[in-house]
């Protein structure tokens, strides 16, 4: 059992940072709203931290999950930040979808310290958070992330090396990249089956056994046949994730027409005043448009 930090409370940090606790980790755990930090303690065994830097003291890994690259340097640096409070030999473990950029960044950082970074980003949603079933995307040192995977196993399922810094958030621009294609296929399809008045139930559970099939299928299809998405991955945090892999490709050369095709479909969604739904919603601009 080790001694771990988790900072960074919202829909995914929540549960993640509880099931270190289940799993018999010695937890300390920071937010920056404190009340969501009283209401894990609440209801797990840990104690809460008022920064960065208390919540890594005397840690052996300090995990995070926070919103982008700005959120992911205001918690690690400065006098306040985690990087301040961490100790030689500690491990530092980010499971932010961020830049390939900033990782690279805070992992030269914590190698000046002497201590280890990895880039971790998950995918699987809140519900894979909560089930203790997220696949891990993980960049860094092997022999970092060789220390890390029996800890992380308390709420990954699936966990695998990628490569060097920053190759685990490459990893997950491929996973959002893929998703955005699938979810537009899956809307585009649905929408064509409800306009050739096809029994649409039919129509899903005979081409979800074939080549066709995917986890968006399976999960989403009946909650966008029946336009309702306040639940799952926000639109807003999709077009951010969306984003960086934009900002990616260019700098790298890579092409992507129809990735900036979508993220331009989510745009139009959060006209419609869907911020906050998930990102199946893109099948409402069906709707609209009628």
């Amino acid at each position: 059992m080790a001694k771990v930090a988790f900072i960074g409370l919202g829909v995914m940090g929540f549960p993640m940072a509880g099931h270190l606790a289940a799993g018999g980790h010695d937890v300390t755990v920071f937010n920056r709203t404190a009340a969501k930090a009283a209401a894990w303690t609440g209801v797990h065994a840990g104690r809460a931290a008022s920064t960065p830097k208390e919540a890594a003291q005397g840690c052996e890994l300090v995990f995070a999950c926070v919103g982008n690259d700005d959120d992911l340097r205001a918690v690690t640096i400065g006098e306040d930040g985690a990087f301040a409070g961490m100790t030689e030999g500690a491990l530092f473990v980010d499971h932010t979808t961020a830049s390939a950029t900033v990782a690279r960044e805070l992992a030269a950082r914590a190698a000046a310290q002497n201590f280890g970074f990895l880039d971790a980003p998950v995918s699987g949603g809140q519900a894979g958070a909560e089930a203790g079933r997220l696949t891990v995307m993980i960049g860094g040192n092997a022999a970092d992330f060789a220390r890390a995977q029996p800890v992380i196993g308390c709420f990954g399922a699936n966990i695998t090396h990628i490569g060097p810094s920053g190759a685990g958030q490459l990893a997950k621009m491929v996973n959002q990249i893929c998703i955005a294609a699938t979810v537009q296929g899956l809307a585009e399809g649905l929408h064509f089956a409800q306009t050739a008045g096809l029994d649409v139930a039919a129509v899903m559970g005979a081409i979800s056994k074939g080549a066709a099939q995917s986890w968006q299928m399976e999960n989403r299809w009946k909650t966008m046949a029946a336009q309702t998405f306040d639940f799952g991955f926000a639109v807003d945090w999709m077009r951010k994730d969306l984003g960086i892999c934009l900002a990616q490709a260019h700098e790298t050369g890579a092409r992507l027409p129809v990735t900036a095709l979508i993220d331009q479909f989510y745009a139009d969604v959060q006209a419609m005043g869907g911020n906050r739904w998930d990102t199946s919603s893109l099948i409402a601009r069906f709707a609209a448009s009628k």
